[in-house]
């Protein structure tokens, strides 16, 4: 197979900060692990609408529909708040993961031993957690129609969004998360509204009919997902794959995201169907957003974005071993005490930087040969 490409986008933020270090993992794989990547950068976000006055140009979509991954930083920030609805620079994030069809967002919720007590949640619930959430991205209430604002014709609006979902849209996603849970522990939660939504129902249907006709030897449950948000502060060890909705996944997501105990730890990967070359569809990015109040003041955890490198590894660049080789690097950095400001405890020292952390865990590489 060629030589493997990675289209980056920095974006806003703390994006390009981040993405630094990413850079340096990408480098010490070529040069010690002879894993030769082909990379190019282009902009996104508010970055893009700087220059050219659009969060996403054509030239640039068309390039990440060509490369085998995109690695993007981080969107937004209160420069672009007054920004028209159209061009704000989530626009340009929502239509690489539309017009790529990254249908399956995969969301780990790992929590690092070293981190168990950063969790809000008692240790003893948190340690060793390792959850994977898979969350249908391309359809669903963000992009039903109809949807707007308009007049209700007695005075006042009337805000419409639509919740939309067809056979093949579920199907597809519930594979992904039964080929997921197959390498795991071998067992699906379903999460939706059956109880009060009819595309709640057909969700809950066709997953059921993709285990029954397709995945009989994993185990698969079902949940509503106001139940499934209370039993992830409850008891989340219960839990190997969930998959869900676009809405339900979003919230449900960030809730797992914050039993590990920091944002700045937790890394995605949106993935479609294959290419030609077998390789899916697919963009990586860090769950922490812009966090524009410390961007520039090299305070960022490069620690999400590094792992989001890792998961390309595993499911873009088939090499697992290496994914397991950056994530060991990483645990080790932790265990050793290295701390970006966002996981420091009363009575720790001084912070590392931005660039410490990313030198750390280089470091930590350089042993593992």
């Amino acid at each position: 197979m060629s030589t493997p490409s990675l289209l980056i986008l920095a974006g806003d933020g703390i994006g390009p900060e981040v993405m630094v270090e990413v850079r340096k993992i990408i480098d010490w794989f070529g040069a010690k692990r002879d894993l030769k990547i082909n990379v190019t950068e282009d902009l996104v976000g508010g970055a893009a609408y700087d220059k050219h006055g659009v969060p996403l140009t054509d030239e640039t979509m068309a390039h990440a529909q060509e490369v085998d991954a995109v690695l993007l930083g981080a969107v937004g920030g209160p420069a672009y708040d007054d920004l028209d609805f159209s061009v704000k620079p989530e626009r340009g994030l929502l239509r690489l993961r539309k017009e790529m069809d990254l249908f399956a967002n995969l969301r780990p919720a790992q929590c690092f031993d070293a981190l168990a007590d950063f969790s809000s949640l008692k240790t003893e619930i948190v340690s060793g957690l390792d959850i994977m959430i898979v969350r249908e991205l391309t359809s669903g209430v963000y992009f039903g129609e109809p949807r707007g604002i308009m007049d209700d014709n007695e005075g006042g609006r009337v805000g419409v969004n639509t919740q939309r979902y067809t056979t093949d849209e579920i199907r597809r996603v519930a594979r992904s998360a039964f080929e997921l849970a197959k390498k795991r522990n071998n067992r699906v939660c379903s999460m939706e509204k059956a109880n009060v939504m009819e595309s709640g129902i057909l969700w809950r249907e066709e997953v059921q009919w993709v285990h029954d006709n397709e995945y009989p030897e994993v185990e698969l449950t079902h949940m509503y997902a106001d139940n499934g948000g209370m039993q992830l502060v409850r008891a989340p060890k219960q839990f190997d794959v969930i998959v869900t909705d676009n809405l339900f996944g979003d919230m449900l997501s960030d809730v797992a995201a914050m039993l590990t105990g920091s944002l700045g730890m937790l890394p995605s990967a949106s993935l479609g169907v294959p290419m030609a070359n077998g390789r899916p569809k697919a963009m990586y990015e860090p769950v922490h957003g812009s966090a524009p109040d410390i961007t520039g003041q090299a305070k960022a955890n490069p620690c999400a974005c590094i792992l989001s490198f890792a998961m390309a590894l595993r499911y873009s660049y088939d090499e697992g071993a290496e994914a397991d080789r950056l994530e060991s690097a990483v645990e080790k950095v932790l265990a050793d005490g290295v701390r970006t400001a966002d996981l420091m405890q009363a009575g720790d020292t001084t912070p590392a930087s931005t660039s410490e952390m990313g030198d750390a865990v280089i470091a930590a590489l350089d042993a593992s040969l």
